[in-house]
């Protein structure tokens, strides 16, 4: 994991892991960050001296793999996505990581779990299920009823069906207006929805890999990007790999905190 610093354009590594991915992360409340690991793992990363200790011991009978891409709730909790296992024809699931530091299973089956949003109101949910390099089947974005005191999604609907456009859907973000901004894995761009679910706006990129963004800065203006490289750039497209700063014309809003004991 790497800081980057904008008012210097540097960067330095942070945590470093040679056994165990990180899938996601989240910030906590007292600044501290949760790395979401291998088969079940969550970690907490002090910032101010880099000393990380177990939250939740892993569980290798439960997950089955890492975990992908997670997002605090405005209570604190945390959903996170687990990757599938293909050599053991196991699907993908979504959990919630609930503050007291135990998981829910809310999503027992799906492709590949990725990006996920809540609205404005805080009323629903966004949940990205990404394809598995199905050009046919390249994945949908949903959107669930969210109940904040509980924690507890429901009534899924398709927000977005993907089959119209290249690549697959990955990583999201919403917007300080509600719309919805989604990453598109070998699709070389961001896709802007609008809460009805309606295209608004295509950003190109030069890599196809195109993987999340987020909104930061002072006043959260501007949109960091991420992309990625398989395999070289040639293939991928220039810049595969990189972070990008881009001027959406649209401002973002914090992330939620994460409050998980231990």
């Amino acid at each position: 994991m790497y800081r980057y610093d904008p008012d210097t354009g540097t960067h330095e590594l942070v945590y470093e892991d040679e056994t165990e991915r990180i899938g996601g992360f989240t910030f906590q409340e007292d600044g501290s960050l949760l790395l979401f690991q291998e088969a079940g793992a969550v970690r907490r990363l002090d910032q101010a001296d880099g000393a990380t200790r177990t939250v939740v011991d892993p569980d290798p009978d439960r997950f089955h793999e890492r975990f992908n891409d997670v997002i605090a709730d405005p209570e604190g909790r945390v959903f996170a996505g687990v990757m599938p296992d293909t050599d053991r024809d196991r699907p993908g699931q979504l959990y919630r990581l609930d503050t007291d530091g135990t998981f829910e299973l809310v999503r027992e089956a799906c492709t590949l779990p990725n990006g996920m949003g809540f609205t404005p109101d805080r009323a629903q949910f966004y949940f990205t299920d990404t394809g598995l390099v199905d050009p046919d089947n390249p994945g949908n974005i949903y959107r669930y009823d969210y109940d904040g005191a509980t924690g507890a999604i429901s009534d899924p609907e398709v927000f977005v069906e993907c089959g119209g456009f290249e690549g697959y859907p990955d990583g999201m973000t919403v917007d300080e207006t509600g719309d919805v901004w989604s990453a598109f894995w070998d699709g070389n761009a961001l896709h802007r929805f609008s809460p009805a679910g309606e295209h608004r706006e295509t950003v190109e990129f030069a890599p196809r890999k195109v993987s999340s963004l987020t909104f930061g800065g002072p006043d959260y203006e501007t949109a960091y990007v991420t992309t990625a490289c398989v395999e070289t750039r040639e293939t991928e497209g220039a810049g595969a790999g990189s972070l990008y700063t881009v001027d959406l014309g649209v401002g973002g809003v914090p992330e939620f905190r994460s409050a998980i004991e231990g």
